[in-house]
């Protein structure tokens, strides 16, 4: 199969790079290198962190594959496996040790766009795009404060997008236990950012 000419699925991608295709395992990492990063980024806060966090995703995605059950998406189990290891590592670490900052850590603008939150503003004039910046930037620092359960869980949905029943998939919780943290994180955003004041 020639993968310059065929548009693979994940499953085809997994199927090659079990038979050993280096082209296959360049291309999963080609898909999923920045989405890993990027959550795993907002999560502990740290890009040198962030980047070994997410090198040993792949490290452990590529020397399993042949755990991956094709009856789910390989997205959900790749950001389950580095969502886990994120919270492992922030369970490890003092709180007071975790950066807020959004951009202190990233050092490049290909990684400060990847990991930013961004609050889109209609006005295109320099007061207004500056008022959504840094509104973007207290609501990073406010998820920063959550409880790791409580961070992926609002990331997972309200960054990455994804479905309750894929964020349940991927945090290996019930879905109700998914609609609970959600709740609870909204809850505390909302106090955390009560003094912004924001109109909707």
């Amino acid at each position: 199969m020639n993968l310059a000419l065929i548009p693979a699925t994940d499953h085809d991608l997994i199927a090659l790079a079990r038979t050993g295709s280096e082209k296959a395992y360049r291309e999963l990492l080609d898909r999923y290198q920045r989405p890993v990063f990027s959550l795993v980024y907002r999560m502990v806060r740290d890009r040198e962190l962030a980047e070994d966090l997410a090198q040993e995703t792949f490290v452990k995605v590529f020397n399993h594959l042949d755990r991956f059950n094709p009856k789910y998406k390989f997205s959900s189990w790749i950001f389950k496996i580095a969502s886990n290891l994120a919270i492992d590592r922030l369970r490890k670490r003092e709180p007071d040790t975790v950066s807020l900052d959004g951009s202190r850590h990233a050092s490049t603008p290909d990684e400060v766009e990847a990991t930013r939150i961004t609050v889109e503003s209609k006005d295109e004039n320099p007061e207004e795009f500056l008022e959504a910046k840094e509104l973007g930037e207290e609501i990073e620092r406010a998820i920063g404060l959550l409880r790791p359960e409580y961070r992926t869980a609002i990331l997972l949905r309200h960054v990455e997008g994804r479905a309750y029943e894929e964020i349940a998939e991927v945090m290996g919780v019930p879905l109700g236990t998914v609609k609970t943290f959600i709740h609870r994180a909204r809850a505390e955003l909302r106090e955390t950012l009560a003094h912004l004041r924001i109109e909707t």
